[in-house]
């Protein structure tokens, strides 16, 4: 594994805001630097070539100041920071599969992956090192416990690269065992399975006359999901013992039967069109073969993208997730499209936490985040 220490990673105002809320528990700090420290995972040594390529792939971002990269440089050369924020061992980051996948389309055939992470220096006014308890204290505030983790030593960070041995096929005793057997299994590969959806699986695989595998109720649990099947929308809505006649989708759906005037395509693909205007595009014409501007209407695009899971508990993911889902969609409804714009706003339900009560205006009854991206064909 290659060490390569890069640019500063947070800029002052994060920095600041960052000393301002460990102030309490560590009042006497005189400052926090910070730097990136790219994570290199190698098949051999590179020759001084590619290190060069890899240098210049690397080099991005804020230039730290003169104090800073004394101070980092000191560090650096001792091996030693105060702390080490790098992903979670055992996933790849988003980052990760955009930098490696640059570093290979520059023939860095050697490297495997390259992961990031950032290193704190914290200065004390008394010159003196962090204690247990202040350490403690700093490492809720520099990470994200469900996407990051937080390591002492640069050494602990090739765990990121250790490869597992894939585990056997395994397969839960409903036969002999029933329900219970399948709630146990529930419990320990955390499917989340509601009550109804085991009876289910228990009666089919009982008619089957064969055992689950895990990976089988795995695929089950996910592709029966909220989020992939929209149970709850697509249920039957009961109001007062009194049965609706349109579920909570269907009330959405007649939104456009009422008022489909513009829209060209709704609830077809993966999101819908409406009328644009009419547009120049400048492109090759077949027949002369050269450029010219075309005169062509240019339709609008557009959907919502909603995660209840990662908004609340780690939105910056949880917005990456939404945006990355809506240019995927839209990108393939029809002919296809292309981003022009986007906007991403969060609202998330009341999370309930103990003693942690927030303004009702800040909860919205509604779930997950929303990335929009407003999209031309």
């Amino acid at each position: 594994m290659l060490t390569l220490f890069g640019n500063t990673a947070l800029s002052a105002f994060r920095i600041q805001k960052l000393i301002r809320q460990i102030s309490t528990a560590i009042p006497n700090i005189q400052s926090i630097t910070t730097q990136f420290v790219h994570l290199v995972d190698c098949n051999k040594a590179l020759t001084p070539e590619e290190t060069n390529v890899l240098n210049k792939v690397l080099h991005y971002g804020s230039q730290p100041q003169e104090q800073q990269k004394q101070q980092q440089k000191s560090s650096t050369e001792s091996g030693q920071a105060n702390l080490y924020v790098i992903p979670r061992v055992g996933t790849v980051s988003p980052w990760s599969s955009k930098a490696t996948d640059i570093a290979h389309n520059c023939n860095l055939d050697n490297i495997t992956r390259i992961e990031r992470g950032v290193a704190y220096f914290v200065i004390k006014k008394d010159g003196s090192a962090l204690t247990a308890v202040e350490t403690a204290a700093l490492i809720p505030y520099i990470h994200d416990r469900m996407i990051e983790t937080v390591i002492t030593t640069l050494d602990d960070a090739a765990a990121l690269f250790s490869r597992a041995q894939p585990k056997p096929l395994q397969s839960v005793d409903v036969l002999n065992g029933g329900r219970e057997a399948l709630q146990q299994a529930n419990r320990e590969y955390g499917l989340a399975l509601a009550e109804d959806e085991i009876e289910y699986l228990v009666e089919n695989f009982k008619h089957l006359g064969r055992n689950p595998n895990d990976i089988e109720l795995m695929m089950f649990a996910q592709a029966n999901s909220e989020h992939c099947r929209h149970k709850i929308f697509n249920a039957d809505w009961i109001i007062d013992g009194q049965a609706q006649s349109r579920s909570l989708f269907n009330m959405i759906r007649n939104t456009y039967e009422q008022h489909s005037s513009g829209i060209l395509s709704a609830y077809s693909d993966n999101s819908a069109v409406m009328q644009g205007y009419e547009g120049e595009r400048f492109f090759a014409d077949p027949a002369s073969k050269q450029y010219t501007y075309h005169q062509e209407p240019v339709h609008i695009l557009m959907k919502v993208e909603t995660h209840n899971h990662p908004t609340a508990i780690s939105p910056f993911p949880g917005a990456a997730t939404g945006s990355g889902g809506e240019i995927r969609d839209e990108g393939a409804t029809g002919r296809g499209s292309k981003p022009k714009a986007g906007l991403c706003g969060f609202s998330v339900s009341n999370l309930c936490i103990p003693d942690f009560r927030q303004p009702a205006a800040g909860l919205k009854p509604v779930y997950g985040s929303y990335a929009i991206p407003f999209i031309t064909n």
